[in-house]
């Protein structure tokens, strides 16, 4: 069983459209987002340098259109259950471009709630100095404890011994500075605490703004960061990305599911690179593709071959 994954904030770098925007499908895809969404995404993902991409307001929309038009240029016109591939899977806001592979959202709903969404949370994280940073190594149990104890919040869980604190700028300086025991800590270019309570004005939003969207059911497999669960509504599931926004993703969990439903492949799409080594190292013996350049493309077919339903 094959899947596909979706990557998160944080995956982008400064340029990273330019050798896709060559495949006629990729570029008709972010065209079709750009106009959509009234963001240029064009601009963006070629010559907008590192600081105006790490925007929440921009990365979050540039994130999820290189998704969706990187997942077009794989299919070429064909739909996931189509292709043989069973299920999807996104990591924060790779959960969006996981509702747009899914069929929850056509490709102009999921650009327009991401931008929303991007919109919202850079609201939220301006409302007073917030950061993240990755905690690698420890004991889960004694990390969380000591993270509570300085006022942060355990925003994601990536994969076994990985973490990202999230909280007080002040507060995750002093952690980058005096790291837990066992521990070393990497500070995240990110904008604020996602996943905890200060984003709550931005679900508030986000929950306004869903209520007007077309939702369908999902047309494949779909696990979601609340607790690695499959969603088989899609209502539910965009209940439950709109609350993400303000609660831990649990990425070691989706992975612990797909394994448990047999997936044996897994092919992450753009920008990729950071979830194709969790999985890596979260599901040991299932084969993996990231797409981090129009180059992977034929190998990502052929694991569609070898391990399609």
């Amino acid at each position: 069983m094959i899947v596909v994954v979706c990557p998160g904030q944080g995956s982008q770098t400064p340029g990273f459209f330019t050798p896709w925007l060559e495949l006629a499908e990729f570029k008709a895809s972010i065209e079709t987002q750009q106009a959509a969404s009234g963001v240029d995404l064009l601009a963006h993902g070629t010559t907008s340098d590192a600081d105006t991409i790490r925007d929440t307001a921009i990365a979050q929309p540039l994130i999820v259109s290189a998704g969706v038009a990187s997942l077009a240029a794989l299919l070429q016109g064909k739909s996931l259950a189509e292709a043989g591939i069973a299920g999807v899977a996104g990591h924060s806001v790779g959960e969006v471009t996981a509702a747009v592979a899914a069929g929850i959202f056509d490709v102009e709903t999921g650009i327009r709630f991401v931008n929303e969404r991007g919109q919202a949370m850079a609201k939220a994280a301006a409302l007073e100095p917030t950061s993240m940073a990755a905690v690698i190594g420890g004991e889960l149990a004694e990390v969380e404890s000591r993270l509570a104890e300085q006022g942060l919040y355990a925003a994601n869980y990536n994969v076994a011994g990985q973490i990202v604190a999230a909280g007080n700028a002040g507060a995750i300086a002093n952690l980058i500075a005096n790291p837990i025991s066992g521990t070393r800590v990497m500070p995240l270019q990110v904008a604020g605490a996602f996943h905890t309570s200060y984003m709550s004005p931005a679900v508030e939003s986000l929950r306004a703004y869903s209520q007007s969207v077309t939702i369908s059911d999902p047309e494949v497999r779909l696990w979601t960061n609340a607790g690695g669960a499959e969603i088989s509504s899609g209502s539910e599931f965009i209940q439950l990305v709109v609350n993400q926004v303000q609660s831990p993703v649990r990425w070691d969990l989706c992975m612990a599911a797909m394994v448990e439903a047999g997936v044996t492949a897994v092919i992450e799409v753009s920008p990729a690179g950071a979830l194709a080594g969790m999985v890596k190292r979260g599901m040991p013996g299932v084969e993996v593709v990231a797409l981090k350049s129009p180059d992977n493309l034929d190998a990502a077919r052929t694991l569609i071959g070898n391990h399609s339903k």
